[in-house]
């Protein structure tokens, strides 16, 4: 077996595949050098300080027995073949392949100096920009969703001046809607952020009065440290010329088999897949706990594909879940909110309270898909029980 992604997907699948009894060769190749390791702190703990490198490394149990190749990217697939090309040019043959690489940073694709500008998705970004920040420091934030926000939170509690530029109206507005989005401005303000929405970048200039952000109306900010948090990409580039559909991730089936083939599957942020709970089209989530549901059905196919044994049911439906802390705010959802957007109902607390419990349900249809809030953990259970029976509602009314 030979996994693509040294992350939590590839790591868990790796797990998986020995859980579902698989002894043969497993190599797990990784751009990084780092062993697997925790993503939500970086732009949280990691990124202030208060944790370091060793304490957002993921244990890897002894009897694992994977050969890792660390430090090296995959640079083609030939999957007719079964044949992976590390980017030094030797090929790795595979009986079975995870495709587990996950997503990187888009860039602003704006003229200008690269100079003081990060993005945020690995441990080395989270290091070096933490290097940059302290009181003082000017911070230009591109983009308020989640990572964009949790670096504004962190960056203002140690003390830099945060701008946050943004085109939507509120933060957060795409996936949480303008109710929620609003709460979140308030709360962010009320530390001292300052927002710049309605805005977008047109490029960044450098001259004798310091570095600029220059918006698309003509007004300039300036910085001396630039986060372009403005979403993600797959990374697939390296399994072009196979035939695939990877115009958003790869393109799965329930199984999450890619096009059919017993051999490959993908999981985490890169795979686009059906989700048996709420229909409609396949899609990826990049959601926490996303890697570990997929990587439990993933192992389960390939196994199952090489030893000829009965697979699971085609249906797979697994409940996104994701959290965020911003501030002394933890922000949790459970289900699928962004499918709810156009009818959001509050179920607790007060839109215009927002250092106070709030959660908001997401409807689709008069059913609930999709719950967010700042309230206890426990307050959840009832309506992650509300959001599964619904689910499963409509899934027996699906033909």
């Amino acid at each position: 077996m030979v996994v693509v992604g040294a992350g939590l997907g590839g790591l868990r699948t790796a797990e998986q595949l020995r859980a579902k009894g698989f002894r043969g060769e497993l190599v797990i190749v990784g751009d990084e050098e780092h062993r697997p390791y925790t993503r939500p702190p970086l732009s949280k703990e990691l990124l202030a300080g208060t944790m370091s490198p060793p304490d957002v490394a993921f244990d890897v149990r002894a009897d694992l027995g994977a050969h890792w190749r660390l430090g090296t990217g995959v640079a083609a697939a030939r999957l007719d073949e079964r044949v992976v090309v590390l980017e030094d040019g030797e090929e790795l043959g595979y009986d079975g392949l995870v495709i587990a690489t996950g997503v990187r940073p888009r860039r602003l694709p704006v003229p200008g100096p690269e100079a003081d500008r990060f993005t945020l998705r690995n441990l080395a970004h989270s290091l070096a920009l933490r290097r940059r920040l302290r009181a003082g420091v000017r911070l230009c934030v591109i983009g308020a969703g989640f990572i964009g926000c949790e670096v504004a939170a962190t960056a203002r509690r140690l003390g830099a001046e945060v701008t946050v530029i943004a085109p939507e109206s509120v933060p957060m507005e795409r996936p949480l809607g303008r109710e929620f989005g609003g709460v979140l401005r308030e709360l962010h303000e009320s530390r001292g952020v300052r927002f710049m929405l309605g805005h977008e970048v047109s490029a960044f200039e450098a001259g004798s009065a310091g570095r600029e952000v220059v918006l698309s109306d003509g007004c300039r900010v300036p910085f001396d440290v630039a986060v372009e948090a403005v979403g993600s990409v797959p990374a697939v580039e390296w399994l072009a010329g196979n035939g695939l559909d990877l115009s958003d991730g790869v393109a799965c089936d329930g199984r999450l088999r890619v096009q059919g083939r017993r051999e490959v599957v993908a999981v985490g942020d890169v795979a686009r897949f059906p989700n048996a709970l709420f229909g409609g089209p396949a899609s990826r989530v990049e959601h926490w706990n996303i890697p570990v549901e997929t990587a439990r059905r993933a192992a389960a196919t390939l196994v199952a594909g090489l030893t000829g044994s009965e697979q699971e049911p085609a249906h797979f439906g697994p409940l996104p879940a994701f959290w965020s802390n911003q501030f002394d705010t933890r922000l949790q959802s459970y289900g699928a909110p962004w499918l709810g957007a156009a009818d959001v109902r509050l179920l607790d607390g007060d839109w215009t309270r927002a250092a106070e419990p709030i959660m908001a349900g997401y409807h689709r249809d008069g059913e609930l898909v999709g719950v967010v809030g700042t309230a206890p953990p426990r307050s959840f259970i009832p309506h992650r029980t509300a959001i599964l029976a619904a689910a499963k509602k409509t899934m027996r009314r699906t033909p």
